[in-house]
């Protein structure tokens, strides 16, 4: 299993970005997909997941209207766009794959993609 997330960056407040994360080495259309993301000195917390078919999205509250997880099995690839950045999201973000769905803990996910950083500063 690889996952090569991307697509992080540094941008100012209130800006957007769009994070990618493709697959390889597994069937993505039979897994569940989420992000999460870690700040310095904090724990991975949980941001979104999507089910295999896409039919069925979960965001934290945190991010709840700012943020939007899609997928495209087509291109093995699941996308985080992030609208409305503050300085809280700043982290590095890492995409992550599992059978099941969905669960909020990092724990709960079998494999991790290596991560990528956003950084929102003026």
């Amino acid at each position: 299993v690889q996952l090569q997330a991307s697509g992080g960056g540094l941008v100012q407040p209130g800006g957007s970005l769009r994070l990618s994360c493709v697959a390889s080495g597994f069937t993505f259309s039979l897994y569940a997909m989420g992000w999460f993301r870690q700040a310095p000195g904090k724990e991975r917390e949980f941001v979104a997941a999507i089910r295999q078919k896409g039919d069925n999205k979960y965001h934290a509250g945190s991010v709840r209207g700012r943020f939007a997880i899609s997928r495209n099995n087509a291109k093995n690839t699941v996308y985080l766009q992030m609208n409305s950045l503050n300085a809280e999201d700043t982290a590095v973000y890492y995409c992550a794959a599992d059978p099941r769905c969905c669960g909020s803990r990092w724990s709960d996910w079998e494999s991790w993609g290596q991560g990528t950083q956003v950084t929102v500063s003026s």
